[in-house]
């Protein structure tokens, strides 16, 4: 099938594409979204994928002041996109340096360091994909969908169609933006609807059903399909109405309060507040769900996430080899006979695979010599940097698969970095480094990691976009190295700035550092520090870790893939049921054809009614999301959104169900518009 497709820019079409005016929006795209990210993951562990929404600012600014072509827009997008994905690896990791043993790396988070650690991160995740493109992208066009890099290819071909194609993906977009301006400025909509029951509940103690009902995942889960959203939500299903009752009957509070005070989720089992809101004097949580979930089940589902990472690459041996293999034989041909290049489709011309190698080469000597980097030998730094790029040639291809299956935002980078820093501290204890002096170097490698598989979930979901509308993928490339060069500068800028306490802050405490406090309290950064602390003093829980490990490998032998259920153990039941409920609709619309003996094919699937009006609800609840991130971020707007929010008088009124019971009907008719719109011819 993916032999068959034909890009909507056809290969012997040459097209303007890699031009100053498309890099340079890029590179202000890039800027705004990354600045965006840093704030929206240090305040809430959350990100929203900047991809569609720049190719819609793209479509819209470019048709109308800048006269870009549709590679154009493609290559603005691409190159802003990077911005999102290592912001996003910046902030789930780097911070941790702020929370080891007694301060030991806290030197090592300044400018200068956060700034090398972004670049190199940014660029090994561009990298490892080179010779992944063809295998991932190419090959598997019909097996692996890569949900946000479909639907912005579907959004730049229809906005360069235009007609009902452009009007489709745009009534998705206004229907979203409309949908989160009631739920995230007006907070008509109730975010995150919940029903708990009762921890003193005899017969099913502080199980939860909840979702975030917002567009992004509703269209993200109908583009995935049915049986993608089965399989995630069934692992939610296990984590949060099994696991976590089970362990609501047998453990203690004041044993969770232990294990979360151990995680660093907690201040010290006499302090109120932390994760579940821990009353010390009545020993109790206000929410145990979330209490348990964080210092149980999280470490669970990231041993599930490692297992099915591992068990996804020993089925993707055989593909990477091929891949390789034909990236080789390209380059000797290209060796053998210079006019080599032009025969090779436009569409199918990658940057060097020499690049790959000296690239890597050059990372590991740079890594190496770099004062700003810890290490106190040369020898010591090597090794870091070939740990480096070893997890990074794995998890590059780990991420580009979850992303390929569930989006990039849905990719739990989180669970690959923990796995990383479980793997590097083994090593490091293997060869006799324990204790708080590689601390810092471990989390070194965690956060490039982190870095690079965001990065690569980014360049996938580009490289996808860039295959439907017909893009030079050496140009795609290119673009990407540069978007993660920019955009680093900016992202620590704004790291920095961020964590330098207001008056405000310094009136209420915070003296030092305003990341770690209750304004940015950065929970990734948190868990990874503890994590290199537990492992490298032998203080881990590696029965959680384990029994996470051996549930993948049980519903591998079940026949079930065992990463997109890994995924699903691993995020909150708010994220996975919202898509599941995308996906229901997407298999009943399919069954609803098949019945009437009404067969599509791929391209007509992807340009389909449904498909173009859930890429319009992801690009519409994306680019709200930013735009709020923004608006919070300002002291004067930050006040205005305050007091637009009509939370509290909607409560009072309708008191707590009625008011999640409102938003649960308001989220059923959005997927029945969905459903009535797929439905037409």
């Amino acid at each position: 099938m993916a032999d068959k497709f034909k890009p909507f820019v056809p290969p012997q079409v040459n097209m303007k594409e890699f031009t100053l005016k498309s890099i340079l929006l890029g590179c202000i795209f890039g800027i705004i979204f990354g600045a965006a990210t840093v704030y929206l993951a240090l305040k809430a562990g959350l990100t929203v994928s900047a991809s569609i929404p720049i190719a819609v600012i793209a479509i819209t600014l470019g048709r109308k002041f800048f006269k870009t072509t549709i590679l154009e827009n493609n290559i603005i997008q691409t190159t802003g996109s990077a911005g999102e994905s290592i912001a996003a690896g910046v902030v789930f990791t780097l911070p941790g340096f702020l929370f080891l043993t007694d301060g030991g790396g806290e030197k090592f988070f300044n400018y200068l360091t956060i700034l090398t650690l972004a670049i190199f991160g940014g660029i090994l995740g561009t990298l490892m994909m080179i010779p992944l493109r063809r295998s991932l992208i190419v090959k598997e066009h019909d097996t692996l969908p890569y949900p946000e890099g479909t639907a912005c290819g579907d959004v730049l071909v229809a906005g360069e169609k235009g007609g009902d194609f452009a009007k489709m993906a745009f009534y998705g977009l206004g229907f979203a933006t409309l949908y989160a301006i009631l739920q995230k400025v007006l907070h008509v909509i109730a975010e995150v609807p919940s029903y708990m029951t009762q921890q003193v509940n005899r017969f099913f103690p502080s199980a939860r059903v909840s979702g975030e009902i917002t567009p992004e995942y509703m269209g993200v889960g109908y583009i995935i399909g049915p049986r993608i959203a089965g399989v995630l939500v069934a692992g939610g299903v296990l984590s949060w109405l099994v696991l976590i009752p089970l362990l609501a009957t047998l453990v203690p509070a004041d044993a969770i309060a232990t294990q979360l005070v151990k995680l660093g989720y907690l201040a010290s089992i006499t302090t109120p507040g932390g994760k579940g809101n821990w009353d010390p004097s009545a020993h109790t949580f206000a929410d145990f769900s979330s209490a348990i979930y964080f210092a149980y089940v999280r470490q669970i589902g990231a041993g599930a996430v490692a297992a099915g990472g591992f068990i996804t690459l020993i089925k993707t041996i055989p593909t990477i080899i091929s891949s390789f293999k034909g990236s080789i034989g390209s380059l000797k041909n290209n060796g053998e006979n210079e006019a080599a290049t032009n025969e090779v489709p436009r569409t199918e011309r990658d940057l060097n695979i020499k690049v790959v190698l000296f690239g890597s080469i050059a990372l590991i000597v740079l890594m190496a010599f770099l004062p700003q980097l810890p290490g106190d030998s040369i020898g010591k730094k090597l090794l870091v940097g070939l740990l480096v790029v070893i997890f990074g040639a794995f998890f590059v291809t780990v991420s580009s698969r979850i992303v390929g299956l569930i989006g990039s935002s849905n990719n739990p980078i989180s669970g690959m970095t923990i796995a990383t820093l479980m793997g590097t501290c083994l090593v490091f204890i293997a060869v006799g480094w324990s204790g708080k002096l590689y601390e810092p170097m471990a989390l070194v490698v965690g956060g490039m990691i982190c870095i690079a598989a965001a990065n690569a979930g980014g360049t996938s979901q580009d490289l996808k976009s860039g295959y439907i509308v017909g893009a030079t993928p050496m140009y795609q490339q290119l673009s990407l190295f540069i978007g993660a060069v920019v955009s680093s500068i900016v992202i620590g800028l704004t790291v920095k700035f961020l964590d330098k306490p207001t008056a405000a802050m310094i009136a209420n405490g915070v003296t030092d550092h305003a990341i770690g406090s209750t304004y940015f309290p950065a929970p990734q950064g948190t868990l990874m520090a503890t994590l290199a602390k537990g492992i490298l003093s032998y203080n881990l829980d590696w029965q959680f870790v384990l029994a996470g490990v051996f549930i993948a490998i049980t519903m591998e032998l079940c026949g079930i893939k065992a990463l997109s259920f890994a995924v699903g153990a691993y995020l909150p039941l708010s994220t996975t049921l919202p898509i599941f409920v995308g996906g229901a609709i997407r298999g009943i619309v399919d069954n609803k054809r098949k019945k009437q003996n009404i067969h599509l094919s791929a391209e007509e699937e992807e340009l389909g009614k449904g498909n173009l009006f859930a890429t319009g609800l992801v690009a519409g609840g994306a680019v709200a999301g930013v735009i709020i991130a923004i608006l919070a971020g300002f002291d004067g707007s930050a006040a205005v959104l305050a007091k637009l929010n009509m939370e509290e008088p909607l409560v009072g009124a309708l008191g707590h169900g009625g008011y999640y019971l409102m938003g649960a009907l308001l989220f059923a008719l959005m997927g029945w518009v969905l459903y009535r719109v797929a439905n037409k011819k």
